[in-house]
């Protein structure tokens, strides 16, 4: 009850409800603009929340992570264009409607689902955290070890078609987060022996690089935030609260499926609204006041609404009790716990209990705040799903210019920016996992504190305890379903695109690079990087065959993905555009790098018209 009570005092703060404000608000702008989501805008807001207490610094973050799922249904609904992948499942019924002239009806179900779907997931937090307590406060490092571990086979498996690719990412991510101190014996390992990586590259400039970086490649190869406009309100608003409040069993229902598949790590949030939908697709037989679903049916709206919201309060579950995110944009706020100090496990429910518990005001009071707002100001909301990406990127690339540069106030965190950026970009241009990557960079020293502690503590008789049964299990089913895959593969024959061995070489480079890099080191600094650059080697290799063999069986019907197919010098504009800003940032001063920005696209923006002027 004390720790209820603190946390109350903290949230209440006139500072703490001023931040949330902001971060709902820019969560509500980042959900809407078709293209970007949740985990851009962790990105950008990262690094602003570094000399922010934690209450302050989570309130920002929490507010803009618990509404872009609610945002989001603007253009999925006006425009048929989800503003994030959350909002894809809700485009079917939902854009129908709007064409019928009832989008103000549409729209206000989905607020109110949200609003609902929301607390829900508040709630179920709150039940969890009693239940999880004498759970975590039982486990020991081998538990913890082998948990954050199932937790990667189980990411690895689900981040994409490619187990190998998957697998590649996650390790890739943790042999950069060795970059550094070695935690157990002091050692340099891979700083080249520069001061500044001495404590690693900061979590916050990676993620804004890798993530948000090609987001913004994306929308500018686009050429255009949204190709359609939106489609004007009609109907009431009202009417549609009323349907949600109605149909409260789908609510509930979505509301759970939503709670339980996101504390599971690696369930995205599509594979949740898509359940949820089936389950009520199933359930209802077609009735003389709804259209059939797909057609416009009020409940196709409500049920993905319900759970994609509910999901943040489930995946706030494994986040706390044990470091394993359950969805990718956890990833980026256990980098802000880290970031704070903060390690999830025990500690997160004993002696920093009324901060997590502050998560739970903060998700509730964000859905609250979200809810009104938008269903108050729909039609001046909706205008922005019309922005010029000639006034995203420029404003977007100087906040990531200016955001990156308070980790440490360094010319190498531009630096880190501008070749993450380039990884970021690589791994978005070849289908490679952005979020596997993420889970192993903020994991990566966590898992390996914890296996220097189990290799000193363990015992014989703690290979029987059920964790350790239960992974070796999930392990067997990992090679088992690896295997029957790869077979799947080999008779699909999947064609390949050649440049496909370039991130191949230059990984498997890398990886060779690490392990050769360790051996100078002591036994207790190298052993666990090395087997992690083992592992990625032979998953590259495993890869590079399945590739060899694509190559020799073509099959033109099934052809590379699209982003592999992308023009290649458009994608160097923005990084580009980045690398000069930076010069001008360092050389000039910070004022010439953001107005460097602006001259740059305001350029492009008058050349594009002469252009369209003398082809008229």
């Amino acid at each position: 009850m004390e720790a209820i009570a603190i946390a109350a005092v903290e949230v209440l703060a006139l500072e703490r409800l001023l931040y949330l404000v902001i971060g709902v608000l820019s969560g509500l702008v980042i959900g809407m603009i078709p293209g970007i989501g949740g985990i851009f805008g962790l990105s950008l807001l990262l690094p602003l929340s570094f000399t922010l207490d934690p209450y302050s610094a989570f309130a920002l973050l929490m507010g803009m992570l618990a509404v872009t799922t609610t945002a989001d249904t603007i253009p999925a609904v006006l425009m048929g264009i989800p503003g994030t992948v959350g909002a894809i499942t809700t485009v079917v019924d939902g854009h129908p409607l709007a064409k019928k002239g009832h989008a103000a009806r549409a729209l206000g179900a989905a607020y109110v689902s949200s609003l609902v779907g929301g607390l829900f997931g508040a709630a179920v937090l709150a039940a969890s955290l009693p239940l999880l307590r004498p759970i975590v406060l039982a486990m020991k490092s081998l538990d913890y070890l082998v948990v954050a571990l199932a937790g990667f086979l189980f990411v690895s498996a689900v981040s994409g078609p490619s187990l190998a690719k998957g697998f590649m990412s996650l390790s890739l991510g943790m042999l950069v987060a060795f970059i550094g101190l070695d935690p157990v014996m002091g050692e340099e390992r891979l700083t080249g022996g520069f001061l500044y990586l001495w404590d690693g590259l900061p979590i916050s400039v990676v993620f804004l690089a890798v993530f948000a970086i090609p987001e913004l490649v994306s929308i500018q190869l686009r050429g255009q935030i949204a190709e359609t406009a939106a489609t004007s309100l009609g109907g009431s608003r009202l009417a549609g609260a009323r349907d949600a409040l109605r149909n409260w069993p789908v609510i509930l229902r979505s509301s759970t499926i939503g709670s339980v598949l996101g504390a599971m790590p690696g369930v995205g949030v599509t594979v949740i609204d898509w359940v949820a939908y089936g389950v009520e697709r199933r359930r209802h037989a077609v009735e003389d006041s709804e259209p059939p679903f797909g057609e416009g049916n009020i409940r196709g709206i409500i049920a993905p609404e319900s759970a994609n919201n509910a999901k943040e309060g489930g995946s706030l579950i494994p986040t706390l009790a044990i470091g394993l995110p359950g969805s990718a944009s956890m990833s980026l706020l256990l980098g802000a716990f880290m970031i704070h100090g903060m390690t999830p496990g025990p500690k997160m429910l004993t002696e920093n209990l009324p901060v997590t518990i502050s998560l739970i005001y903060f998700i509730a009071m964000a859905n609250i705040l979200a809810a009104g707002i938008c269903l108050g100001m729909s039609r001046q909301l909706a205008r922005i799903t019309t922005a010029s990406h000639a006034v995203i990127l420029p404003l977007t690339l100087a906040l990531i210019l200016i955001g990156s540069f308070q980790a440490s106030r360094d010319i190498g965190d531009h630096l880190t920016l501008i070749a993450f950026a380039l990884l970021g970009l690589a791994m978005w241009h070849w289908s490679y996992s952005r979020p596997a990557f993420s889970l192993g960079f903020v994991l990566g020293p966590l898992v390996e504190k914890y296996f220097h502690l189990s290799m000193q503590t363990a015992e014989v008789d703690d290979l029987a305890r059920p964790s350790v049964v239960l992974f070796f299990g999930f392990l067997l089913v990992f090679v088992a379903n690896g295997i029957r895959r790869g077979r799947r593969t080999g008779r699909s024959r999947q064609a390949s695109d050649r440049s496909q061995f370039i991130p191949l070489v230059v990984f498997i480079a890398a990886a060779l690079f690490v392990l050769g890099s360790m051996n100078a080191l002591p036994v207790e600094a190298r052993l666990f990087p090395q087997i992690v650059a083992l592992l990625a080697i032979l998953s590259g290799l495993v890869l590079s065959a399945r590739l060899l063999r694509s190559l020799d069986h073509p099959a033109p019907e099934r052809p590379a993905p699209e982003a592999i197919r992308k023009p290649s010098l458009r994608m160097f504009l923005v990084p580009g555009v980045l690398t000069f800003s930076v010069v001008l940032f360092h050389g000039v001063g910070p004022v010439a790098g953001v107005a460097g920005i602006a001259a740059i696209f305001a350029m492009r923006a008058i050349r594009q018209r002469v252009i369209s002027h003398r082809e008229r």
